[in-house]
Formats: structure tokens, C-alpha cells, sequence
């Protein structure tokens, strides 16, 4: 029996056919070949159903209805076989030498259970730079991945195992996924940085998921929410997570108040009140 690959490589994606194959081409043509890679199709209905006789062997091609990004990745997770999973969004582009550089870094560091990279960012076709609240951070980031979702999941290695211990993706959550697990994971363990840009994120097409839903914060208070009542956080993760909600809410109350929504902008008045009076007791 063929040995299993060291690393599964995850591209979920959803009728995004040409950005998809430039994605699974960067991904063939890195320099580290030990790879699987899995394409898990989310109901598309372009002409992503013919990836699979495009590429043949290449790739393993699942398809599965419209559930969602992170039903997605769960699914890839599921058939991968290598002892580190790696995802890459069918929007974004892997630099050729990827996997060897963050490969290294993890058999370097073995304390350090993930590892992402530095980003090259195009929106609309033109290289921005990031602002300074975008800055990456290493170690131990729970405070910084509380405030901002730190790591693009097309930057990330993770050890399979690690997701014994935190879980997969929330399939409840239909936006911030990301932001979700990486809180699960940097609350317990301590997360490498790899300072060369690695990959190339495009942004702002037409179907991108942060271009469709109004309010994220609401995914990331109902994710920090959860988290607490796990009641796995430690006392200073507990403070950071409490302020974080009570920000958030003020944030959203006015957001629907702007909007004309008031019940729902009551609800969120409520929390706000709630989680104040919890950082100051």
C-alpha cells in the first residue's frame, strides 16, 4: 500500500472555475511534492464538476451540496491522510516554494502545533499593503486573534492532530469560521510565524463571502460567546474575551440602530449593557 503524503492540501470552493484552476495550478507546481490534494466542490454549478478529468490523478474531486466553506473543509479534513493539513481558498495562489518553506518550520518547531506566513494582497487586480492593524503576530496570539482574524486560512499548516483537541470548523457560522477556530486553537497553544509572504490573497471580486454578509460581528460575538461559556479560557483570556463582547455589541447596537432595525439593535443594547457591567465587576 502506497504510503500516505505528508501534507493534504484543502481547496474548498463554489462556482469560481477559472480563479479555481489558477489555485490547483500554484498548488502543482510548488517545489515540496509530498502532497495530496483534495478540491471539495460546494455545489458549484459552472464548470467546476470538470476539475476532475481536467487534472485526472492530480487531485481527488468531492462534490457535496451547497453547505457552506466551512462543511467544505470539514469534508476535506475527513479524506485527508497526511499528518499536516493545509487549505487554500480557490481565490488565492500559493507561491512556488510554500509548502517547503512552512513544512521546514514545522518539523523545526515542533512545539508550535500551526504556522502561517506573510500575505501579498491584490484587490482588484492591484497590489495593495496592508494598514498597521494587520500586522502579523507570533507565539501566543489569542489577545491579537480576539481583535482581528489574524490568519487567512490560505496561509496555515496545521498538525491533523491538533484538531483532536480543538475541533473543526463551526458549520453554524456562515462567515467567520476562520476567526473561529483560530481562537479555539491560539487559547491553548502557541502559533508560528513565517515572515516571508508565501501567498497571494486577491480581494474584491464578485462572490467573495465578506462581500455578502452585513455585520460580521455578530458571527464573532456569537463565536467569543461560545467560547466562554466553555468555560476553557484562562482569567486573562476571560478579560480580554468580556471587553471584546462588550465593544462588539456597542459596535452592532449602533450598526442597526443606523439601519432602522431596532429590535434587533435592543437585543445587541442588552448584551452590550450585560458584558460592561461584566468588565467592570
Amino acid at each position: 500500500m502506497k504510503k500516505p503524503p505528508l501534507v493534504s492540501v484543502i481547496i474548498p470552493t463554489f462556482n469560481r472555475f477559472p480563479m479555481l484552476c489558477e489555485a490547483i495550478d500554484s498548488v502543482l507546481a510548488q517545489s515540496f511534492s509530498d502532497f495530496e490534494l483534495i478540491v471539495v466542490d460546494d455545489g458549484s454549478s459552472d464548470e467546476t464538476g470538470s476539475i476532475g478529468t481536467r487534472y485526472g490523478p492530480s487531485i481527488q474531486y468531492l462534490f457535496q451540496g451547497n453547505q457552506g466553506v466551512s462543511a467544505a473543509r470539514n469534508r476535506g479534513i475527513e479524506r485527508a491522510r497526511g499528518d499536516f493539513i493545509c487549505f487554500l481558498d480557490s481565490d488565492d495562489l500559493w507561491l512556488p516554494h510554500k509548502l517547503a518553506v512552512q513544512y521546514a518550520a514545522m518539523i523545526e518547531n515542533p512545539a508550535e502545533p500551526v504556522s502561517y506566513t506573510e500575505e501579498i494582497w491584490y484587490r482588484r487586480g492591484v497590489r495593495v499593503n496592508p494598514k498597521k492593524k494587520h500586522a502579523k503576530h507570533g507565539g501566543w496570539i489569542f489577545a491579537q486573534c480576539l481583535t482581528l482574524c489574524l490568519i487567512s486560512p490560505s496561509s496555515v499548516m496545521i498538525r491533523r492532530n491538533i484538531f483532536d483537541s480543538v475541533g473543526i470548523f463551526d458549520e453554524d457560522l456562515p462567515v467567520c469560521e476562520d476567526y473561529d477556530l483560530w481562537l479555539r486553537i491560539s487559547k491553548d497553544f502557541p502559533v508560528r510565524l513565517i515572515p516571508d509572504p508565501l501567498i497571494i490573497k486577491r480581494n474584491g471580486h464578485r462572490g467573495q463571502l465578506s462581500a455578502s454578509n452585513w455585520g460580521f460581528d455578530r458571527y464573532r460575538v456569537q463565536s467569543v460567546a461560545q467560547l466562554l461559556s466553555a468555560g476553557t479560557l484562562s482569567p486573562d483570556q476571560v478579560e480580554a474575551a468580556v471587553r471584546l463582547l462588550a465593544q462588539k455589541c456597542r459596535i452592532l447596537h449602533r450598526g442597526f440602530m443606523k439601519r432602522g432595525k431596532t429590535q434587533e439593535a435592543e437585543v445587541y443594547a442588552r448584551l452590550a449593557q450585560q458584558w460592561t457591567e461584566a468588565t467592570s465587576s
